[in-house]
């Protein structure tokens, strides 16, 4: 199966919206990750793939050394300014797995959100292997929204888009292909065979605006990709939103995990 296409700035447009409407991890999660990870204080730590800083920051505010890389300079100035509400320091510079800066440092955690996907992942676990020493560890992160009434506005936001035009993502397009092989699959082919998950459900409750923005925010949502029917498209999913809760309320389950995979 081939890896998706390299699209350096597909998120450009997305970034007033990634920050504020997707999930963030709790802070449990990172905190059973370090523990999973055997991170101490001051333990080197890279966000690859960091987008707004929505791992680096909370990684960071848990007292690591972070790193964050991505190739969307709008995400890395969106991060910087995460990390300075915060008051953490997290080292943020432009580059991807196909081409990592220099001098990072040690680092004994590689953590990824939502982008290990995106990448081609056994070239990128090559280069992992390289740059983690012995007892280094990849944390892979995600969300998944279960199949339940709560989340029917989920399901409106899908058939909204798909009206128009959007289409899956190749990673999810590719999941339903018979050749189709998971993250664990790939770390099962690396040197990072000891592998591990842990995860936290969380409920919350979630208003039309945000289900907006949280569409906004997906590659295949994005003002830039809608053009100028983005007015037309939010113009019908409030109303769809509205048929099915008049004031405008719902709630969010979803699951946030994290794969983290070490050699034996």
């Amino acid at each position: 199966m081939s890896q998706p296409d390299f699209e350096p700035r597909r998120f450009r447009s997305t970034v007033p919206y990634y920050a504020r409407f997707r999930l963030h991890y709790p802070p449990e999660l990172i905190a059973r990750v370090i523990t999973m990870a055997g991170l101490a204080p001051g333990d080197g730590v890279m966000d690859l793939g960091c987008g707004p800083g929505l791992l680096a920051v909370p990684f960071a505010e848990a007292g690591m050394r972070v790193v964050g890389i991505d190739p969307e300079p709008d995400m890395l100035e969106a991060a910087r300014e995460a990390a300075r509400e915060a008051g953490v320091a997290v080292d943020f510079r432009q580059g991807s797995s196909f081409d990592l800066p220099k001098a990072l440092g040690p680092i004994h955690l590689v953590a990824m959100g939502r982008s290990f996907h995106w990448m081609d992942r056994t070239a990128t676990l090559k280069t992992l292997d390289a740059l983690l020493p012995p007892s280094g560890a990849i944390a892979l992160f995600e969300d998944d929204h279960p199949r339940t009434a709560e989340n029917g506005w989920l399901l409106k936001m899908a058939e909204v888009g798909r009206s128009y035009g959007m289409h899956e993502a190749a990673h999810r397009v590719a999941a339903a292909k018979s050749d189709y092989r998971t993250h664990v699959s790939y770390l099962f082919e690396s040197v990072f065979t000891h592998i591990e998950r842990v995860g936290v459900y969380v409920k919350r409750p979630i208003t039309a605006d945000e289900v907006v923005g949280r569409a906004f925010s997906l590659s295949m949502l994005s003002r830039e990709k809608l053009g100028d029917r983005a007015d037309d498209f939010e113009r019908d999913l409030r109303a769809a939103l509205t048929a099915l809760s008049p004031d405008g309320r719902f709630t969010e389950i979803a699951e946030l995990a994290a794969i983290v995979a070490r050699r034996p």
